[in-house]
């Protein structure tokens, strides 16, 4: 007898115990790091438009282009932090023909994802995605401090033909002034990742945006994605 209620209370205390950790796994947060995938060979396509403005020289220069990214090896920095190679291809005849203009690195972890273009290190997103976060973008590398927020969390997007149930807004400037113009913001989808961006850093003259005097625009849109 006193073997048998040693075994049931035994077996009592593991129900217990595997209860209590089925709880603990199932309260965890969702903290949706899957707005920043980096599987390797994960590729997407965007319709991309650049914009370059000097007035004083007359110069308004507008270039088309596919833009193609696609997550490469694993890339270990200064740091000896584990990242992924960000491979950027062009097209200029519609997708015929593409040729490599960088390779970036990436990095993503529970708290925030990276991009390291051209050396500078941008974090990207901040990780939950809520309504009360706020970060600079720019707070490893040498621009100035730029403030980002989330808008339309968990938000469907419609962009190209493609509809995505879930993204995320994130507002990186928006400014206007007398002579200042500063519009950028980039939308990520779930299991997807960066579907458009839309920026704009002019400088302008009595308000006036559609007359730029110098600056730059860029414009991504998403048009495919997938895995290699």
């Amino acid at each position: 007898m006193k073997k048998i209620a040693s075994f049931l209370i035994v077996a009592l205390l593991i129900t217990q115990f595997s209860a209590c950790k089925k709880k603990e796994a199932s309260t965890l947060p969702n903290l949706h790091l899957d707005y920043f995938p980096l599987e390797q060979g994960r590729y997407a396509i965007y319709d991309a438009q650049e914009i370059y403005h000097d007035d004083d020289s007359g110069i308004h220069d507008t270039t088309n282009f596919l833009l193609k990214t696609v997550i490469g090896e694993i890339y270990v920095d200064n740091l000896g932090r584990n990242g992924r190679e960000f491979e950027r291809y062009k097209s200029y005849d519609g997708g015929t023909t593409w040729q490599q203009t960088d390779i970036w690195a990436t990095f993503s972890n529970n708290l925030q994802s990276e991009l390291v273009e051209e050396n500078q290190r941008i974090v990207k997103l901040i990780f939950a995605p809520t309504k009360s976060k706020e970060w600079d973008i720019n707070s490893y590398n040498s621009y100035a401090p730029q403030m980002a927020f989330y808008e339309n969390i968990h938000a469907p997007f419609f962009i190209n033909g493609n509809g995505f149930d879930s993204t995320v807004t994130v507002v990186q400037a928006d400014f206007f002034s007398l002579v200042d113009y500063q519009k950028q913001h980039e939308v990520y989808a779930k299991k997807v990742g960066l579907v458009e961006k839309y920026y704009k850093d002019l400088v302008i003259e009595n308000f006036d945006t559609l007359q730029p005097k110098t600056g730059r625009e860029i414009f991504y849109r998403l048009i495919d994605f997938g895995i290699e």
